[in-house]
């Protein structure tokens, strides 16, 4: 029996434009990897086709699924990556209509067995945490499939949940990712430039779910638990990672990192006792900040820390997330810069409710703030969001799902225009990199991260050439 994953590329840039996002980021697709390694700890072998390390055109890409002869195919889309892959699908059903087509993922879970409705193409649905359900479903042979929790099948022709699977309560039993599926791992794969110092580079999950209830939020696969890998675990998953393939920094993505200070505090003691050669970014909540944890964080060899801050309009925020006072989130940044560690924010703009001014705010705002980079992202209703389930009653929502990546304005408020919209965020970018102390702090990184500067050195026509389409 052999699995053959497929990561498709979909879109993940500007409409109308070359997409070149791969120069400067292409992460592992972490829930392929962990299925494929639980498939593998039981006998099942595994194969790996991910569009974004390895671009094929369709022909091509669909001959070399073929090629390899699996007994099922399984994909993981987002979004706005879900009609490529359904393409892809048609395109393979075409070649071969007995093989299995399995899709999960976000999109998967968050729109549920009603795409099976609408895509014929797909012969099953993994909803939810992949591991357990895509093994049993492989194992059984396709067989009995509504005794298996967590699927999607046709029952009388209509899309179906066999029953909800239970989330895994220890994280620890999972092995660990099958990076060694991914072709060319690490080399080509990166974290985004300048945002790391050194390579090879990499990117691991050590927790799962969110207990906060963000808006914006999509909490279709994980749940709104909060499930985590113990610090033992974390450490050897780095020197793993360190040992097999060179990994020398790496980047946790989990949403909320620092959200268990037993958990945080054992780690960073772990990294200092076994002297762990590898160090880190992360992503931290501002209410969990203070001394201590900033001590330990700088300790165990963290070099950014990321804060979702999202919009500097108290009345924005107090809608869409836990609201944490703005007058305390420049000293808790000031916090970690003074520790020595860089500082990111990220922030999201076109919001539900916002305005042209409570958007000015927020660029106002962020430009007193000791932030090294920032990251906007367009504002997008997810289909698994909590705001997703009233977006045409504020403002104007365009559901193109390609375009569906935070990168395209596919929602406009009430009272604004999608021109507004774009303008002001040109803005925001342009304020914000156009200052001298950001433009010094980049001339830095020749040598704090010298990676990073040879990356875009060598692909300075095609950046060249995108930046001279851009407004700003």
């Amino acid at each position: 029996m052999k699995v053959l994953f497929v990561h498709p590329r979909g879109s993940n840039w500007l409409g109308g434009m070359k997409d070149i996002s791969s120069i400067f980021n292409v992460m592992p697709p972490h829930g392929m990897m962990s299925i494929a390694a639980y498939l593998e700890e039981r006998g099942i072998g595994t194969d790996f086709l991910d569009c974004y390390a390895t671009p094929l055109p369709h022909d091509l890409l669909v001959s070399e699924i073929i090629r390899r002869a699996p007994d099922v195919v399984g994909f993981s889309c987002t979004t706005s990556s879900f009609l490529e892959g359904y393409r892809i699908a048609e395109l393979v059903k075409e070649k071969a209509p007995e093989l299995p087509i399995v899709f999960g993922g976000a999109h998967a879970c968050s729109m549920g067995p009603s795409l099976l409705d609408s895509f014929p193409a797909i012969d099953y649905l993994v909803i939810g945490e992949g591991e357990v359900t895509f093994h049993e479903l492989v194992a059984a042979g396709f067989r009995n499939v509504g005794d298996i929790p967590g699927v999607a099948y046709r029952k009388e022709g209509r899309g179906t949940l066999s029953a909800p699977r239970d989330l895994i309560e220890d994280l620890d039993t999972l092995p660990f990712p099958a990076y060694h599926r991914l072709p060319g791992f690490p080399g080509r794969y990166n974290l985004p430039i300048f945002s790391y110092p050194k390579a090879p580079n990499t990117s691991i999950i050590s927790s799962r779910g969110c207990p906060y209830q963000c808006s914006y939020c999509d909490r279709s696969v994980f749940s709104r638990g909060f499930r985590f890998n113990s610090p033992e675990y974390i450490v050897e998953h780095l020197r793993f990672l360190h040992r097999d393939f060179g990994i020398r920094h790496v980047f946790f993505y989990d949403d909320l990192f620092t959200f268990d200070r037993q958990r945080v505090a054992r780690f960073c003691e772990l990294m200092a006792q076994k002297r762990v050669p590898v160090t880190y970014n992360c992503i931290a909540r501002l209410e969990h900040v203070d001394a201590e944890l900033v001590a330990l964080l700088k300790g165990s060899g963290c070099w950014q820390v990321n804060f979702g801050i999202e919009s500097g309009d108290p009345e924005v925020l107090k809608k869409h997330r836990k609201y944490y006072g703005l007058d305390e989130v420049n000293k808790k940044l000031l916090m970690v810069k003074q520790a020595g560690m860089r500082v990111k924010g990220l922030f999201m703009i076109g919001l539900p409710g916002e305005t042209e001014l409570s958007i000015r705010r927020t660029i106002d705002y962020a430009l007193t703030l000791p932030l090294a980079e920032i990251n906007v992202t367009k504002f997008t209703p997810f289909p698994g969001a909590p705001v997703f389930r009233t977006i045409r009653e504020q403002g104007e929502f365009t559901e193109d799902w390609p375009a569906m990546n935070c990168l395209n304005f596919v929602f406009v408020p009430h009272g604004m225009t999608k021109e507004q919209l774009e303008g002001l965020y040109n803005e925001f970018i342009r304020r914000f990199y156009h200052r001298l102390p950001i433009r010094w702090g980049y001339t830095r990184m020749i040598w704090k991260s010298p990676h990073s500067v040879a990356k875009v050195l060598r692909n300075l026509p095609e950046i060249l050439s995108f930046g001279l389409k851009q407004r700003w």
